[in-house]
């Protein structure tokens, strides 16, 4: 395959170099680092992998200790820290009681590439890698579960045979908050898109698509904002002006905002004509008028929660549970009227 595109060299990773060689990233540091415990046949592809490729390993195999640091890679979709702080906070806190130093890696959407991230947190010599997963794509998990070193996914469920999640169920939140308004009689609702977040979107449009499947009806209340919408907003302004809904659902505060502000000044009262949910809380659901009806979730613990598993699984410890599912409380404020 060719490195070059858009008359630009492409940049050759380590992961590139594994995903060439069919082996793991652990194997290609292990070639690269001379160590003994590889098998000659395996050894040799990873070679002919890294002259193909053209990839100069010095700087990552400098980077990549065969010994412990006591560092943790925190990997943040960069769109999610207006959520999280009480989450870092708790993962600080108890990093510091077990003598862990966290290293924090950011992604931006269109910018940072996922096999960036990993030569990033490979020079960071981390031990293990905790990631906030509610933005990542289907495709970006993949890709980090090829990184074998113990992982922690925060915030929803993950996958892996080294990895072990800490989440809030959303996909049951939504699907609890869909049966009670469907249990009134009420089914004009809608979830609205969210391209920043297209995992934690997924999760709400099943939590919903179940409970009319139960209740005998097809779910059919999915916004979706096109590609080419540069501004939800405006976008929003346009459809409440020729539409309008019983309930509305959105994942974060500013589209729950944006709802309505758009539905406002489209006639439409709230809560009276249309009702609004955000299930992410935040300072601004409180903050902002009215106040947005939202779900109160153990932000602090999922973090903390998060960085004791990881200690376990550095440890050796036999961790038999892989999925720690906590709890959220629907908090009814002044969006909703019929809970």
């Amino acid at each position: 395959m060719s490195q070059y595109g858009n008359g630009e060299k492409k940049k050759v990773t380590i992961y590139s170099v594994a995903k060439e060689a069919g082996v793991s990233l652990a194997t290609v540091s292990r070639v690269i680092n001379e160590s003994d415990v590889v098998k000659e046949n395996t050894k040799k592809k990873v070679q002919e992998a890294i002259i193909k490729l053209g990839y100069k390993p010095n700087a990552v195999a400098q980077g990549l200790a065969l010994k412990k640091t006591t560092t943790i890679a925190l990997v943040v979709p960069d769109g999610s820290f207006n959520y999280i702080d009480k989450v870092i906070n708790g993962l600080l806190d108890t990093a510091k009681i077990y003598k862990y130093n966290i290293m924090l890696h950011t992604t931006t959407a269109g910018i940072n590439e996922m096999n960036e991230i990993i030569d990033n947190v490979v020079k960071s010599r981390a031990d293990g890698l905790i990631l906030y997963n509610d933005a990542f794509s289907a495709r970006e998990i993949e890709t980090l579960k090829s990184f074998q070193i113990p992982m922690v996914y925060l915030g929803n469920k993950g996958s892996g045979e080294s990895a072990c999640s800490v989440y809030i169920d959303y996909e049951k939140a939504v699907y609890e908050l869909t049966t009670s308004y469907l249990n009134k009689g009420i089914d004009d609702i809608v979830v609205i898109d969210d391209r920043k977040n297209p995992t934690s979107i997924d999760l709400l449009l099943k939590g919903a698509q179940k409970a009319f499947e139960e209740h005998g009806k097809a779910f059919k209340g999915y916004i979706t904002i096109p590609e080419d919408c540069h501004n939800s907003y405006e976008f929003l302004s346009n459809y409440f002006a020729h539409n309008k809904h019983k309930l509305v659902i959105a994942y974060r505060d500013s589209q729950a905002i944006a709802v309505i502000n758009t539905c406002t000044e489209n006639g439409i009262s709230i809560p009276d004509e249309t009702e609004v949910v955000c299930i992410k809380d935040s300072r601004y659901t409180d903050m902002f008028r009215p106040r947005i009806s939202s779900f109160i979730v153990p932000s602090y613990d999922l973090g903390a929660l998060a960085m004791r598993i990881m200690t376990k699984l550095l440890n050796g410890d036999i961790v038999r549970d892989k999925e720690f599912k906590l709890n959220y409380v629907f908090k009814a404020k002044d969006t909703t009227k019929t809970l």
